[in-house]
């Protein structure tokens, strides 16, 4: 639970499905991400019902009383604002309290829809402990750890174009720890899912979450290559003819070098010397002018070509963004559809709650 570092209500609103109520907008800010619950006055009774009865003792602090008359029907504000503040002084009573047997419920944590998966993940905890909406904020948490990754190479790149070797170095080093990090976790995401597999998870939705582990572990051996291999380029080591040198037979060809028996190699293109031009069937019955004139056409030929490969290049990008922003799109599709699914499996477990208390 360190790793909350605010809670705000913000507002509220009424619904009425299945029938009048208020919910509350609970906002949870985290150190590498921040979220939103929606929770009925109900549904903090029975955390506090809970709370007390797993920890032994009441929370530091008492919920605002319930009103006996409705407060969505009369749609009194005030005492809507009221209690909307009161909720958030009891919530935030619990997060700074010294005792922390409270906020390290499990009650407490499913209330306010912490990923207990990320943080048994970084801790070393049983995998097992994954849920499937943990499990998926585990694999978000990662997916932001690899661009941490790789922002950290492109720093080191940049810090060596400018010659800073000492800071470039140390951008690598800190690329490498925040790398040896996310492959634990990786391994602790792929026994959390086999885990989640024996638990009745189904066949495609668990064939999907192996891909995206997959595709994951690739990322990060890509990433371990460019961390550990030296980079030899021209913004690296050394100078060109030290990172590139030339064959013996082709510097022997430039200098005009004489070979081991004595004769020399046949005139060719040799430094220092230019090539003799050869007349064609296009050329011989041309003056000077009319060579310059040729030449011109030729080069405003070959612009023209190069004009139709950028405009077709250029089409190519403009198709692969088009297709980069419909995956982008689907992946926002299927994240609010992994959403969706979570919020109804929260329903049907307040709708359990309130059949055992019928019972």
């Amino acid at each position: 639970m360190s790793a909350i570092q605010a809670i705000h209500i913000r507002g509220y609103e009424e619904r009425t499905n299945p029938k009048a109520h208020v919910v509350y907008r609970i906002e949870i800010q985290a150190s590498v991400r921040s979220w939103q619950m929606w929770r009925r006055y109900s549904e903090f009774a029975d955390l506090h019902v809970e709370l007390t009865k797993s920890t032994g003792a009441p929370p530091p602090a008492e919920l605002p009383p319930k009103r006996a008359l409705s407060l969505f029907k009369t749609r009194n504000t005030a005492m809507l604002e009221e209690r909307r503040a009161g909720l958030e002084i009891y919530l935030r009573a619990i997060l700074s309290a010294r005792d922390d047997r409270w906020r390290e419920s499990f009650a407490f944590r499913d209330f306010l829809g912490v990923p207990v998966g990320r943080q048994n993940g970084a801790d070393g905890a049983a995998p097992s402990q994954f849920t499937s909406s943990s499990w998926l904020d585990e694999h978000q948490d990662l997916l932001a750890r690899v661009r941490d990754v790789r922002a950290d190479i492109n720093k080191r790149d940049a810090l060596s174009d400018r010659g800073d070797i000492s800071a470039s170095h140390q951008s690598n080093v800190q690329a490498k720890k925040k790398l040896a990090g996310v492959l634990t976790r990786v391994g602790v995401l792929e026994d959390g899912l086999r885990s989640l597999g024996l638990s009745g998870m189904s066949e495609g939705e668990l064939q999907r979450r192996t891909d995206m582990v997959a595709r994951l572990r690739d990322d990060c051996e890509k990433l371990a290559k460019m961390v550990t291999v030296a980079r030899m380029t021209s913004r690296g080591i050394g100078s060109a003819a030290e990172r590139n040198p030339a064959a013996p037979s082709d510097r022997a060809a430039l200098l005009e070098t004489t070979s081991s028996s004595g004769f020399n190699k046949p005139a060719t293109r040799v430094f220092g010397a230019a090539a003799r031009p050869q007349e064609t069937e296009q050329t011989r019955p041309l003056d000077d002018h009319g060579l310059m004139q040729l030449g011109q056409t030729q080069m405003e030929q070959q612009d023209q070509q190069l004009a139709q490969l950028s405009t077709i290049l250029q089409r190519q990008k403009h198709l692969g963004l088009a297709i980069g922003s419909e995956i982008a799109e689907q992946n926002e599709l299927l994240d609010d559809l992994t959403s969706d699914v979570d919020r109804v499996g929260n329903k049907l477990t307040s709708a359990k709650k309130q059949l055992n208390r019928l019972g």
